[in-house]
């Protein structure tokens, strides 16, 4: 994706791996931002090999990754929950960003026919030990549709924005539903800890987006149906935000400022994160 007349919005740095300092630029175009520079697809993947990124893990050791995973047990009741209700009942699902295969575990479970990529070799090697077999790209589904696509908090790291959607257009059958959830930029977490603000996550993170740009994105192909609230995500990138300001594992004030979020989100809609629900026009 490359946009002329990007302006600097701030900078920040990789809190997770390597300390580099990275600049993320404004596109008014869509109201969103650019991680600048982004690593080259062949230097992206170090960026990821730290034991500290739990996605890419099951592990629950130290309080944050504690949170993290019972927090996603949560998460899943309500994940599936969704699916099952925008969809009438199980059916296919393609889920894109599947990390060690948890959903798609709890889906299959549920009755669903599942199929999920996932680049990190690490983490398809936890979802095999599951039995869900997941691809490393998306240029190796066959040509298939499916009545669910979903990508969890993962369409912000994928390179090549544009043809990504394109491809993701490709993926839904007519009529069928599309579910993205994304960190958003707007939230009065993002704007209290600044460069400090976890879900920046540069350079893992290429793009930061608003309610605003992820309806433009699929605007072509799709109907926005509605948006939700991740109310837990302003909890926990608050925690992760305090320890990279100041080195705190834990904070009250970090609660406190998620819970803040929350109570503002009600009114300017802008929470730390949403699930947008798309359906594929005919």
């Amino acid at each position: 994706m490359e946009r002329d007349n990007l302006t600097e919005f701030l900078s920040t740095k990789d809190f997770l791996v390597t300390g580099e300092i990275f600049h993320l630029l404004y596109d008014e175009e869509l109201d969103m931002l650019h991680t600048s520079p982004q690593p080259s697809a062949e230097s992206l993947s170090k960026y990821y090999e730290s034991d500290a990124y739990i996605s890419h893990t099951d592990s629950g050791r130290g309080l944050i990754a504690m949170l993290y995973q019972a927090i996603k047990k949560y998460s899943l009741r309500k994940k599936t929950g969704l699916i099952k209700k925008i969809n009438k009942g199980p059916g296919s699902l393609l889920d894109i960003g599947a990390g060690t295969g948890a959903f798609l575990n709890s889906a299959k479970n549920k009755g669903w026919t599942i199929e999920g990529v996932e680049p990190n070799a690490k983490a398809r090697e936890i979802a095999s030990e599951k039995g869900i077999e997941l691809l490393a790209s998306m240029d190796d589904i066959a040509d298939k549709q499916y009545h669910v696509v979903t990508l969890w908090h993962v369409l912000e790291h994928l390179p090549d924005l544009d043809k990504v959607v394109q491809n993701i257009s490709t993926l839904v059958k007519p009529g069928g539903n599309l579910v993205v959830a994304v960190p958003n930029f707007k939230s009065y977490d993002a704007k209290y800890y600044k460069e400090y603000w976890a879900a920046y996550d540069t350079p893992r993170h290429l793009w930061h987006f608003s309610r605003t740009a992820v309806q433009k994105l699929f605007e072509k192909d799709f109907e926005f149906i509605e948006s939700k609230p991740m109310l837990f995500d302003s909890f926990y990138v608050s925690l992760l935000s305090e320890k990279y300001k100041n080195g705190r594992s834990f904070s009250l004030g970090a609660i406190y400022r998620g819970l803040i979020s929350n109570l503002k989100g009600r009114s300017t809609k802008e929470y730390s994160s949403h699930i947008y629900r798309f359906r594929k026009l005919q």
